[in-house]
């Protein structure tokens, strides 16, 4: 266990010991509880700080017995104790949904999130120091997902039927009728893909739920090729765009002016980061998916030049070649 998590689990049996020692009613001052905890005096203080402040613990002293009492008697801690970073994910549990918008999944997470709040303490109020009101999340505008074709795909993959169902690719007006076999589902960004095999040519590729319409469960099994390994197919650190699986190495000058952005930036894990002396930076790492770092190299504007790979530069090259003739 690191470090920080067993310090929090020792920090947590504190506090419910501090609970359970003022509920006896013997008045426990902070040097009984010192001692009974075996830590300093400033360190029970500011736990019954901490209770007061996340907790709303109605902890007071008496100066008489000199000692703590719960000045409602009915209130206690249960044993769900959360620290101030999970009360922050509790509390942003809604903006946290966005990514799984228009998806089954989301009434689902809903349904768990209510049962965790009911398990705990009525007294425990979520506009703690993290406040969902000074945090706002700007997710990626999700695509409209059939909540049919959403279930049909998840059962399939569970039971490893095949589906029939209709696809539009990303360039088409009409859609195809095909059947897959589901391998691997993706979701990047809010939007959601599958892996899947033709059964016609047994032909390995990416779909996104959002062009797939009438799917339907045929009944007929499948078995998952043996040499298949889902993340041929994506890169979890850049994305998933087509099926395309040669890796490239990427090279950028990036120009002095968003210096700060590209030394701060993670671009990928394999990335080499070095600043040069005209204070623009030399950027490089290596993924398969060349679409997706293309569509960033063109969001970047002047600001970025390709030197590796050629095939990237010659893509640009044609794209800037059409936008002359659109403008």
């Amino acid at each position: 266990m690191a470090k920080g998590n067993q310090e929090e689990k020792v920090r947590v049996n504190r506090i419910l010991m501090i609970d359970d020692a003022i509920r006896s009613g013997a008045y426990p001052n902070a040097d009984k509880l010192a001692e009974k905890a075996e830590v300093n005096r400033r360190t029970i203080l500011r736990d019954i700080d901490y209770l007061r402040l996340m907790y709303k613990a109605p902890i007071e002293y008496d100066h008489q017995r000199r000692g703590f009492y719960y000045s409602e008697k009915n209130f206690f801690i249960k044993s769900i104790v959360l620290t101030e970073g999970e009360l922050f994910s509790v509390a942003l549990f809604d903006q946290l949904l966005e990514q799984y918008r228009n998806t089954p999944l989301e009434g689902r997470l809903r349904t768990i999130f209510d049962k965790i709040l009911s398990s705990l303490p009525e007294s425990l109020t979520l506009d703690s120091v993290f406040s969902p009101d000074q945090v706002s999340f700007i997710p990626e505008t999700p695509v409209k997902i059939d909540s049919e074709v959403f279930e049909v795909i998840f059962t399939a993959l569970k039971t490893r039927q095949t589906i029939r169902l209709e696809y539009r690719t990303v360039g088409s007006s009409s859609y195809e009728k095909r059947s897959l076999d589901p391998l691997h589902a993706i979701c990047q960004r809010g939007h959601w893909y599958i892996i899947a095999r033709r059964s016609d040519n047994a032909e390995i590729r990416i779909y996104s739920f959002s062009r797939i319409r009438n799917a339907r469960l045929t009944g007929r099994n499948y078995t998952i090729p043996e040499d298949f390994k889902a993340h041929d197919y994506f890169d979890k650190e850049i994305g998933v765009f087509a099926s395309n699986r040669i890796p490239y190495t990427f090279e950028f000058i990036i120009d002095k002016d968003i210096q700060n952005y590209a030394l701060e930036r993670q671009f990928h894990k394999t990335q080499k980061v070095r600043q040069l002396p005209d204070g623009s930076v030399r950027v490089q790492f290596t993924t398969t998916q060349i679409d997706e770092v293309q569509r960033w190299v063109m969001g970047q504007g002047a600001y970025v030049r390709v030197v590796n790979p050629p095939e990237l530069i010659a893509r640009i090259k044609d794209e800037i070649t059409k936008m002359e003739k659109m403008y």
